[in-house]
C-alpha cells in the first residue's frame, strides 16, 4: 500500500456475501516515475484499458501526476489524474492513484469513490483500510463499523489487517471508546524486525493505552518504537503524556 509508507499512513489522524474470497491478488502501486518514464506494466495497463487515440494523452497526464505525487503535491496530482480518468476511465492505475491523491488531500468523498471503483475493477482489498478512513473523515460512523465488520469475512493479508486495525482503533478513540479499541489494536509479540504497518499499530496501541489509563503498556510500546525508529512521528507527544 503506497499510503502505508507515507508518514503514519495518515489514517492514524489515518451484505455478508462477497465475490472476493481468499487472499488478495498481487498488486503493485506506482508512486514515482524515473527519468520521466512510466514502468512498462503501467503503460501496458493503459494500453489494454484505453482507446487507441486516447492512450498517449492519458499517459502524459499520468506521468505528470506521478511527478506531483512523488513530491507530495497531492491536489496537483489529483487534477492531472482527473484528466487521465476522462481519457481512460477503466484504468485501475488511474482510479487508484486518483483515490489516493484525493484522500491525501482531505477530499474524502472523491477518495472513497475512486478507491471503491479501483476495488471493483481489480478485486483487490489493499486500500480497504483507506476506504474506512475516508468514511471516518466523512463522519459516517455507522459505515465505518459496517466496513470493519464486513472485513472480518475476508481472508486478508497481514498488511491490510494492521492498517485496518489502525483505522478502526483510531475511529474508536474518536468515539471516546479506548477500552473497546484496545482488543482491536493491541499487538501480539513485539517482534525484532517489525514492518511499517506493525510500527503504526504499536503507535496507535500506545495512544489507546494512554487513553485507557494503562501507562505501563504505553511505556512498553513507546520504548519498542524508540528501539526501532526513534524519530517516529507523534512519539514525542506520547512521551509528554507519559510524564
Amino acid at each position: 500500500m503506497s499510503r502505508e509508507d507515507d508518514k503514519q499512513h495518515k489514517s492514524s489522524r489515518s451484505g455478508n456475501r462477497h465475490t472476493h474470497k481468499g487472499k488478495n491478488p498481487a498488486h503493485k502501486t506506482i508512486t514515482s516515475v524515473k527519468g520521466g518514464q512510466l514502468p512498462k506494466w503501467v503503460r501496458d495497463e493503459i494500453i489494454r484499458s484505453t482507446p487507441k487515440d486516447r492512450r498517449q494523452p492519458a499517459l502524459t497526464h499520468l506521468t505528470k501526476a506521478m511527478e506531483f505525487f512523488a513530491d507530495e503535491r497531492y491536489p496537483a496530482a489529483a487534477a492531472e489524474l482527473r484528466k487521465a480518468k476522462e481519457l481512460s476511465p477503466r484504468s485501475s492505475t488511474v482510479r487508484e492513484l486518483l483515490g489516493l491523491s484525493a484522500y491525501r488531500s482531505g477530499m474524502w468523498e472523491e477518495g472513497l469513490r475512486e478507491l471503491r471503483t479501483f476495488r471493483r475493477i481489480t478485486g483487490d482489498l489493499i486500500h480497504y483500510p483507506v476506504e474506512m478512513d475516508c468514511l471516518r473523515g466523512l463522519g459516517r460512523a455507522d459505515d465505518v463499523i459496517k466496513s470493519w465488520e464486513r472485513l472480518q469475512d475476508y481472508d486478508i493479508s497481514p498488511t491490510i489487517n494492521h492498517e485496518a486495525r489502525v483505522v478502526y482503533a483510531s475511529f474508536l478513540l474518536d468515539q471516546g471508546r479506548p477500552l473497546d479499541a484496545w482488543p482491536v489494536i493491541k499487538p501480539g509479540r513485539l517482534v525484532a524486525s517489525p514492518t511499517q504497518g506493525e510500527l503504526r499499530r504499536w503507535f496507535v496501541a500506545a495512544r489507546v493505552a494512554i487513553e485507557a489509563g494503562d501507562k505501563d503498556a504505553a511505556r512498553r510500546l513507546v520504548a519498542a518504537l524508540d528501539e526501532q525508529e526513534p524519530d517516529f512521528e507523534g512519539v514525542d507527544e506520547l512521551r509528554r503524556q507519559l510524564i
